[in-house]
């Protein structure tokens, strides 16, 4: 450590938090955080090990501060972020890039140095009267070649606490560091407060530094924009893999259990509000996680780990019926952090889409709230804010799965797409290979809005891999990274697409809820090569005898061939729309579109006019 930077930290630490940070053997790291003690100029500074009393002093200062408020169960916490603070910025939300740099005109970005003026301004003395707290985290397991070292300086006692149960703790992996190793960088102020939220939205920013792994939040407290080492930081670790090797990606990671009680791990992406949580947590499957993965390939094989330990999840209609497991850790003991919720006088919570009836009165994140209140709009104010969210540890879930910390991962048997499509998809449909399932299932994933959270209905949005707005690279180098990927693997995983949302033409949908368990299950002997397929124009379909059988043993029903064709019937004129579709998004919004893209996609299309010539418009699975 160099002398200027070991007076800062003098200075401004206590001895027993000097003593902490000087045990890390890293001049990068002292020098970063002395450089933004002296910025933003906190009254203390709290530095946080790995210990369990470290962490339970950050949740004692969360409530001490009224960042979080007590509930009825013990451990329970709710915390409430401003009106206008209740979801991610994306209009905000910018990459600082040098001159000359462009990542394509799908991703939102800012002059560096411009960035840095502003953020950094912003940040001068922004936490006077304010306690700095210095956590250190691990992202994947710890003691793994999957793992990214990262360091949060928050003034947010609640983003301290909730990282605490979101991610692993990494003091020791830093100590383990030494003074080359290279870690991510998060600078989070709240701001000045008024009423305990903050207060300038006008002057919240969220700009990630892809040059020097550093992501900047100022202005804001809901965790979308603070909890960096989620959405953000993820940002950084596919920029970092697209030069490695290796994929971040935006899914799921879960055992889907099969005969003699083997496990098989699938990773899924699906776009919001279309079954990736539900899918993820299915009773009788285990899950490893629901939002993040790292992806490498070790011995041919690809291998996958949670970022992650916890959940911080979209609470609205998580009820007993269709969430079980999350619904049987919410009325249990243990940490829980419930925000933008509505709290009775009861210290009880509710949110929409809970089971019984509304309180007639709480408090929420509008204040006092009854029935019937409305905002300065005249829009009348819901009991929980839509975007209302749980985060937790997820030792308290009943169905996670054992290999959670495992240093090597799990080795992927199947990658599986969803959207929400009323017209083109079937339910379940395994790619023809790799770079079929990468092109025609994730490139060209598409999901419908819902009028009810979205805006106008029905409106098809173009989302890759589910990650578009996530992207730190451009998407033509997004597909080719895939495509390379694939290329290293001695056997690569089936692709699969699902479809839960599929209508006839009276509008009705033709897949119920709990059908998901079934082509699951599909999907699992097909991973094993232990269930047949027919080949369809667009992919391998299941048969009617292995899901009749599996709808017996899986859902306790029987699965009519009459249901089986109204599923497995190729839709060929919605099919050739979403061709077009496809192919002019990427001739004209994606400059660096490898080529094999466009020849997939019209191979695909040549295939469904063939099949269309030789078998019209719709065609049932039996004349495949």
């Amino acid at each position: 450590m160099d002398q200027k930077t070991a007076n800062i930290l003098k200075i401004r630490l206590g001895d027993e938090d000097y003593q902490k940070l000087v045990g890390i053997n890293n001049s990068t790291l002292h020098q970063f955080i002395a450089e933004y003690i002296k910025l933003c100029n906190p009254d203390e500074v709290f530095v946080s090990t790995d210990s369990a009393e470290d962490t339970q002093r950050i949740r004692q200062a969360a409530i001490r501060d009224g960042e979080e408020r007590e509930l009825a169960i013990k451990g329970h916490t709710v915390h409430f972020d401003g009106y206008r603070d209740q979801a991610r910025d994306e209009k905000n939300t910018k990459f600082l890039l040098p001159k000359g740099v462009d990542l394509g005109p799908n991703i939102s970005s800012i002059d560096k140095e411009e960035g840095l003026e502003e953020i950094r301004a912003f940040l001068k003395n922004i936490m006077r009267g304010h306690r700095l707290y210095v956590q250190f985290f691990c992202l994947g397991p710890t003691n793994s070649e999957f793992s990214i070292p990262a360091v949060q300086l928050t003034d947010s006692s609640y983003v301290a606490h909730s990282q605490n149960l979101l991610y692993r703790l990494g003091y020791k992996e830093f100590k383990k560091l030494g003074d080359s190793g290279s870690f991510f960088k998060f600078v989070h102020s709240q701001g000045e407060l008024e009423k305990g939220v903050s207060k300038n939205i006008d002057r919240r920013r969220v700009y990630i530094n892809i040059g020097e792994d550093i992501i900047y939040s100022v202005n804001t407290q809901y965790g979308g924009n603070t909890l960096g080492h989620k959405k953000l930081a993820m940002r950084l670790a596919i920029n970092r893999a697209s030069k490695e090797y290796w994929l971040t990606e935006h899914m799921f990671l879960m055992g889907v259990h099969g005969p003699g009680g083997r496990a098989t791990y699938f990773t899924g992406a699906f776009p919001s509000l279309c079954g990736k949580t539900s899918t993820a947590m299915l009773e009788g499957e285990t899950i490893v996680g629901d939002d993040i993965v790292y992806l490498r390939e070790k011995g041919g094989q690809i291998r996958a780990v949670n970022v992650e330990k916890g959940i911080f999840g979209i609470i609205k209609g998580v009820n007993s019926k269709d969430d079980p497991i999350i619904w049987k850790a919410f009325q249990s003991t243990g940490e829980v952090i419930f925000s933008n919720v509505l709290v009775t006088e009861e210290k009880e919570v509710c949110w929409i889409g809970k089971d019984g009836e509304v309180p007639k009165n709480g408090i929420n994140h509008s204040g006092q709230w009854s029935p019937g209140k409305k905002d300065s709009q005249g829009n009348e104010i819901p009991p929980s804010h839509p975007n209302a969210r749980f985060t937790l540890d997820m030792k308290l879930l009943g169905n996670l799965d054992p290999e959670l910390d495992n240093p090597e991962g799990v080795v992927v048997g199947g990658i599986v797409y969803g959207g929400r499509d009323s017209d083109t998809w079937v339910p379940v449909e395994e790619s023809f290979d790799w770079k079929h399932g990468v092109i025609t299932k994730g490139a060209s994933l598409e999901s419908e809005t819902t009028a009810a959270a979205l805006g106008r209905e029905g409106v098809r949005k173009f989302n890759p891999m589910a990650n578009l707005v996530f992207l730190s690279i451009s998407i033509g180098r997004y597909i080719e990274n895939h495509l390379s990927f694939g290329a290293k693997l001695k056997n690569p995983p089936p692709i699969f697409s699902v479809n839960y949302f599929l209508k006839d033409a009276q509008g009705r949908f033709l897949n119920d809820m709990a059908d998901k368990k079934v082509w699951l299950k599909w999907m699992e002997l097909r991973s094993h090569k232990e269930a047949g397929a027919r080949e369809a124009p667009t992919g391998f379909v299941p048969e009617h005898e292995d899901l009749k059988r599996l709808f017996k043993e899986v859902l306790k029903k029987d699965y009519s061939k009459e249901d089986y064709i109204k599923q497995f019937t190729i839709r060929v004129p919605a099919h050739l729309a979403k061709m077009d579709r496809i192919i002019e998004i990427y001739r004209t919004k994606v400059p660096d579109t490898p080529q094999i893209v466009f020849e997939t996609l019209e191979a695909q299309r040549q295939r469904l006019k063939e099949a269309r010539e030789r078998c019209g418009d719709y065609i049932s699975p039996d004349k495949y």
